[in-house]
């Protein structure tokens, strides 16, 4: 059985420490990489506050695994007993560019469950955090349970690419979805956007692929706050791998799946 009270308060003390760290970083030059492709950046600030989780974790909790974006975790091919999962910066590109727009986001799972979420917007010092059964809150201050919402009244987190003609999914499906809502946004950081699902910003978040430490923290907080995340086939989430993410309000989440995402091979 996890300790989950001091997991938790390790996790809140270690994730405002790797904040104050990357503030100071604002005025230092950036050793900046590319991964995938030219648009997919890392720097060594990336590095570092994954490298700074790690090495608390591993201090504090020696039989805990660890899967993080930068690879300096653990290879994991199951999800039992403690996993956490740590994105050090997520959105990078905002990072570099415009110092903000960016977040730390670490998930606690126990067994596969999600337990603990921590999202930490650093420009800002707004920290989200829940422990299942719980509640949500930033700061110290609750988050209100969410409402239901209905797609002509909803305001849609989706990247342009995705309403564009592209290789991965067929774009005309989306095109209903966008015209049916309100408006759409786009921020760049789906630890961000995940959160203003959370918070009522936004009502729904759509995704094509993400990474397990993209949504796990995440997804922890929407759901103690009864929204739904799933993949855009309605499915539970694959936290072993690259999945599609779907992250609602209750009602608007159902009612999306079946009159716009049925049809489409996800």
């Amino acid at each position: 059985m996890m300790n989950l009270d001091q997991i938790y308060a390790h996790a809140k003390e270690w994730i405002n420490e790797a904040g104050a760290k990357i503030r100071l970083s604002f005025n230092q030059t950036l050793n900046i990489e590319t991964k995938s492709n030219a648009n997919d950046l890392v720097t060594n600030i990336d590095k570092e506050i994954e490298q700074f989780f790690i090495s608390k974790i591993r201090e504090a909790y020696p039989a805990h695994k660890i899967m993080g974006e930068e690879g300096f975790g653990d290879s994991l091919d199951s999800l039992e007993g403690i996993v956490w999962m740590i994105d050090p910066i997520d959105g990078t590109l905002n990072f570099v560019h415009q110092q903000r727009n960016f977040a730390i986001s670490v998930g606690v799972y126990e067994n596969g469950v999600g337990k603990i979420g921590l999202i930490y917007d650093v420009v800002h010092d707004e920290l989200y955090h829940a422990t299942s059964g719980n509640g949500a809150y930033l700061n110290e201050t609750p988050l209100n349970a969410l409402k239901e919402s209905i797609v002509k009244e909803s305001i849609l987190a989706l990247n342009a690419t995705w309403v564009m003609e592209n290789h991965r999914i067929d774009h005309k499906l989306m095109i209903p979805l966008v015209k049916a809502a309100r408006g759409t946004r786009s921020y760049g950081s789906a630890a961000l956007e995940m959160i203003f699902v959370a918070t009522g910003r936004v009502d729904a978040y759509l995704s094509m692929r993400l990474s397990p430490w993209d949504f796990a923290a995440g997804a922890v907080i929407i759901e103690e706050l009864g929204g739904i995340v799933t993949n855009l086939r309605g499915e539970k989430l694959n936290f072993l791998s690259q999945d599609s993410l779907f992250a609602a309000k209750p009602g608007l989440h159902q009612s999306i799946l079946n009159d716009y995402l049925k049809e489409g091979k996800w």
